[in-house]
Formats: structure tokens, C-alpha cells, sequence
């Protein structure tokens, strides 16, 4: 029999009509309208009062818990919210068995959002209410029939353990034994992914007499998901331990861990790896870890080589200062070598991304004898995200061998690639040039790059010049105005005398381009002038091109001008004996009426 509550328009005025509405629309069969009417139960609840929100509104949810997933999903979600609602925390547990409904449910995204709601109100009751109402809940989502509602106990121990006496403590550790050892896999999987919380509000004795028995045991289940997620628990347990029982307790399970036959398992090491190191300390990591992250970084699968290469700079410079320089130096490198010339491009793009970073860490003659040559290859190498991942941290290796250093190993290599015969690598190169140039600098980038980056502007692929374009206006909002008045501008304006009418054109498209970062001054007195000369270019095209101009360059212009100079200019295109060069003469004088 369905539950049901009446919001009687005798006994309730006018101003109440529209919850009378929402609460009409709870039972609606349009979804839409019962979603909507679920996410302002808020405002319900609040115009119901706390007795008839608790005596009806809640009992009324509980039995409308058959339901479409989105509206079950926004129910749990609101529900975690409603302690104020039902009169505060001595009431809060009637707001259980909405909750305890909609953590069995099928769906998991509902049931993971309905044990984020009782997460939320465990710490809303009192002891007597965990005990009494709290607690029985959890035993029963433990032991039901349906694995969905074994997997949602899971989330729930580690918020009541700690306020509950002794007695129920050990009763909920039996219970969570149980789980650990479930049948199904995906109920130890929710077990194996909440034991490292659960660890942390366990008493010491208990954690190592009980839990790394449970970790041990799933560490070795037979399911890879499992045992992945073990290997998570292991950093938490780990940063509980002192460091003679994590030798003894943990490191056993976890050497396992590295070697595991699956490669998700060792995948997971590999990215807990910095974690973990911060969680054994230094002793540890120099006698365990370094062997196991050089395993790592030479596994034959390239997805554990690629989460491994991730983390060579954070493991190098977390190792303990009078160790650190020789571990690198003896076990690192030699690995990080054989990475750079690795034949899957996600290892060397994950190692080029945070190589630069061994640079401070080395220091600068281990850098030049032994970096900058593998910083030589990956900025050679085929791959686009390898090079711009190196061309990112050049500040990196800047700070520590310096600019001159730098300009003599590393630049001959960009300005190759800038030059290259394959239009695609240089294509690349333009689009890093902004970020060397506010890595370099303004003197740095005038002498060695600025000459590339005008030369680009006539390259005789299109493509290469519309991005050169696009980098000179970058380039100008980084270096400012008097630089582009010096450098740029007298370049690019020397271009529309040009004999090759397409790069007339380029010095169009800059133009259009620069106005911007320039700003009306600088626009008006000294684009404007060479767009009216080039109004009687010889070559249609410019001469259209000047009129589309003239039209985006309008709203950067001064009106005196416009009126003096653009206007008469566009009434003579307008004339003109091309049908294209009249037709955006036409368009423009539109545009600026």
C-alpha cells in the first residue's frame, strides 16, 4: 500500500499553493516533473514543518523508493541535507530508512551518493542514537541477501567506529572480516577500497592484528581489481605503521604487489608510488623502493612505464638528501635512458614532461654531461607532445646552467626543427614560440628567434603563415607595445610593398591581427596609412581584402579617420571594376553605418 500525505487547500492558505503543487508533482508520472519536484523537497519539507516532514514527508519517500535512477539519485543527494529539516540531530534518524532503502538499490551511482549522505548524518547523531539506530543499519546492509547492499556497508564503518563502545566495536569488525572474505568480487573490491579509511580509525592493536591480515588476504585474491585496490590500502596502512612493522607487515605484500602478474596491479603501484614512499620513509625506500621502481620503469607493459615515468622526478627528489644524487645517478639515469628511446610515445611524453625537473635536483654539471643530451633527443623526437613537453620546462634547465648554457646546446636543435623541410614540424615550432619567448625573454628572443618568426610570415605554406600571424600578436601581448613598435611593425608593414601579392596579403592578416594588443594610436597612426596605399594594389584579391579590413578594424580607429580616410577608401572599392572587391566595399560601409 502506497503511503500517502495531503496538503488539504481548506486548511492551508494561498501562499502554500505552489508546495501543494511540488507535492502533487512527487507522484506525477512525468519524470521530469518528479525530478523537479525532488530537488526542492528542501522547500517542501520547509513549508510541511519538521513533525509532518518527519511523519509524512519522510515515510512517504520511503515508499516511493521504486523509482527512475535520476530521481532516486537526486533523492539520496537531498536527503543528506535534511537534519535541519526534521527538527536537528535528536531526530536525524528518521532519516535512515529512506537512505538504508537507496544504498540496495541497483543503480550504483545512487547507491554511492545515498552512502555519501549517510556518511554525512552518521556524525549527526549521538552515541546512544549510533548504537541504537545507526549501527543496526550497517549490520543489516552488511548482511543482506544482495551484494549491492554488502557494497554500500562497506562505505559506512570507518564514520561509526569510533564513537561506539567496545562491544559493538568488535562486532563491527567481525562484520567488516566477513565482508573482506565475501564471495562476491565486487563486495571485497568495496571492502579492499575502504580498508585504508577504515585502518586509520581502527586501535593500533587491532590494525595489526586484524586489518593487515585482511589486506594480506586481499592482496592475494584471486580477482586483479581486488588486489589493486589492496595495493591503495597499503599507503594508508603504511603512514599508520612505525617503520619496523611496515618493513615486516607490509613490504612483503607489496614487493608482491610490484612483481603482480597483472599488469593493473603493478599499474597501480606505479602511480601510488610517491604515496607509498612518503609513507614507508627514507630507510625503506632506499632499501625496497629503489629496486622496485626501477622494476617499474623497465616493465613490459608501457602503461606501468608511462605511470612510472610520471613520477621519476617527485621519487628523486623526495629521496633522502645523502643518498639522493648517487641513487640517481647509479639506478635512475641508466633507466631514464633506455626511456627516452622508448618505442611507446606516451612514456616518452609522461618522462619529457617531468625530466627537466631532475635539472635543479642534479645540479649543473650532472645536467650538461649527463640531461641536456637526452633533453637533445626528445626535442628531436617525432613526436609533437614530446617536444612541446620539453620545450615547456625549459625554465627548469634555464635556472640552473643558464641562458648561454642553454642557447648553445638546445637552440641549434629548435631553430632546426623550425626550419624543417616538413611543413607539420614547423607548424609545431610556431606554436611553442610564445611560451620560449616568455621563458627566454625579450633581449634573449630578439637575438636568436625573432628573425625565425618574421621569416614564417612568408613561408609558402598557408598554414604556416596564418600561424605565424597568430604567434606575432601572441608575442606582442606578451613583450607590450613598444616592443612591436620597434621590431614588429616596421617588418610586417614592409611587407605590403612585397612583390609576391600573398605575402601582401599576410601583411593584411597581421594587421587584422595586431590592432587589438596595439590599440587605437598605434592603429590609427601607423597601420591605417598602409592599408589606404595598398586600396589601389594591382591584385583584386588585396583590394578586398584591404576592404574586409577596413571593416574589423573599425571598432580600433578613431571616428575622424573613419570618416576622413576609411569611408572615401570603401566609396572608391565600392567602384571597383572586381564584383568581389565591390561586394566587400559594399559590406563594409554596411558595417559601419
Amino acid at each position: 500500500m502506497t503511503y500517502k500525505f495531503n496538503m488539504a487547500t481548506s486548511d492551508a492558505d494561498d501562499s502554500l499553493y505552489p508546495i501543494a503543487v511540488l507535492i502533487d508533482e512527487l507522484r506525477n508520472e512525468d519524470v521530469q516533473l518528479r525530478l523537479n519536484s525532488i530537488k526542492k523537497l528542501g522547500t517542501i519539507a520547509l513549508a510541511l514543518g519538521v513533525e509532518r516532514t518527519r511523519t509524512e514527508l519522510i515515510p512517504f519517500l520511503t515508499d516511493t523508493i521504486y523509482d527512475e535512477d535520476e530521481v532516486l539519485l537526486a533523492l539520496a543527494e537531498q536527503l543528506g541535507s535534511f537534519t535541519p529539516l526534521v527538527g536537528g540531530p535528536e531526530h536525524v534518524h528518521c532519516l535512515l530508512p529512506p537512505l538504508e532503502s537507496l544504498a540496495t538499490v541497483e543503480e550504483t551511482v545512487v547507491r554511492d551518493k545515498a552512502v555519501d549522505s549517510l556518511r554525512i548524518i552518521a556524525d549527526q547523531h549521538s552515541q546512544s542514537d549510533l548504537e541504537n539506530y545507526f549501527v543496526p543499519l550497517v549490520k543489516r546492509l552488511a548482511g543482506g541477501d544482495w551484494f549491492t547492499s554488502r557494497t554500500s556497508a562497506c562505505g559506512l564503518f570507518s564514520v561509526c567506529y569510533k564513537r561506539v563502545s567496545t562491544n559493538v566495536k568488535a562486532e563491527l569488525r567481525q562484520n567488516f572480516r566477513s565482508l573482506c572474505a565475501d564471495d562476491t568480487p565486487m563486495v571485497r573490491r568495496a571492502a579492499a577500497g575502504k580498508l585504508g579509511e577504515f585502518a586509520k580509525v581502527v586501535e593500533s592493536d587491532y590494525l595489526k592484528s586484524d586489518l593487515i591480515q585482511l589486506f594480506n588476504m586481499l592482496a592475494q585474491d584471486e580477482q586483479d581489481s581486488v588486489r589493486l585496490l589492496a595495493v591503495e590500502a597499503s599507503v594508508s596502512i603504511a603512514s599508520l605503521l612505525p617503520s619496523e612493522d611496515t618493513e615486516q607487515l607490509v613490504m612483503p605484500t607489496l614487493r608482491q604487489a610490484a612483481e603482480d602478474k597483472s599488469w593493473r596491479v603493478r599499474y597501480m603501484v606505479a602511480d601510488k608510488f610517491t604515496e607509498l614512499q612518503s609513507a614507508v620513509g627514507p630507510e625503506i625506500t632506499k632499501n625496497d623502493l629503489v629496486p622496485a621502481f626501477q622494476s617499474l620503469l623497465k616493465d613490459c607493459e608501457a602503461e606501468v612505464r608511462a605511470a612510472s615515468a610520471h613520477k621519476v622526478k617527485d621519487f628523486c627528489q623526495a629521496l633522502s638528501p645523502d643518498v639522493r644524487e648517487q641513487i640517481i645517478m647509479n639506478n635512475m639515469l641508466p633507466c631514464v635512458k633506455d626511456l627516452v628511446a622508448d618505442a611507446n610515445q606516451h612514456v616518452k611524453s609522461a618522462l619529457a614532461s617531468v625530466i627537466m625537473g631532475l635539472s635543479p635536483i642534479l645540479g649543473k654539471e650532472n645536467t650538461i654531461e649527463h640531461l641536456l643530451p637526452l633533453f637533445l633527443t626528445q626535442l628531436k623526437d617525432e613526436c609533437p607532445e614530446v617536444r612541446l613537453n620539453i620545450i615547456s620546462n625549459l625554465d627548469c634547465v634555464n635556472e640552473v646552467i643558464g641562458i648561454k648554457q642553454l642557447s648553445q646546446s638546445l637552440l641549434p636543435a629548435i631553430v632546426e626543427l623550425a626550419e624543417d623541410t616538413k611543413w607539420r614540424v614547423r607548424l609545431a615550432i610556431i606554436e611553442y614560440m610564445p611560451l620560449l619567448a616568455g621563458q627566454l625573454g625579450v633581449e634573449f628572443f630578439d637575438e636568436k628567434l625573432n628573425s625565425l618568426c618574421m621569416t614564417w610570415l612568408v613561408d609558402h605554406v598557408y598554414a604556416i603563415r596564418e600561424a605565424a600571424t597568430l604567434n606575432l600578436k601572441k608575442l606582442v601581448e606578451k613583450f607590450g607595445k613598444d616592443w612591436a613598435q620597434q621590431t614588429v611593425i616596421p617588418k610586417v608593414l614592409q611587407m605590403s610593398r612585397d612583390q609576391n601579392y600573398l605575402h601582401r596579403m599576410t601583411c593584411l592578416f597581421c594587421i587584422n591581427l595586431l590592432a587589438e594588443p596595439l590599440g587605437q594610436d598605434l592603429t590609427t597612426r601607423l597601420m591605417l596609412p598602409t592599408i589606404i596605399t595598398m586600396g589601389s594594389d594591382p591584385v583584386a584579391n588585396v583590394r578586398f581584402n584591404v576592404a574586409k579590413t577596413l571593416q574589423k578594424l573599425a571598432p580600433h580607429l578613431d571616428q575622424s579617420s573613419i570618416q576622413t580616410q576609411v569611408k572615401p577608401l570603401l566609396e572608391k572599392l565600392k567602384a571597383d571594376g572586381d564584383m568581389d572587391v565591390q561586394y566587400y566595399a559594399l559590406e563594409a560601409l554596411e558595417g559601419l553605418k
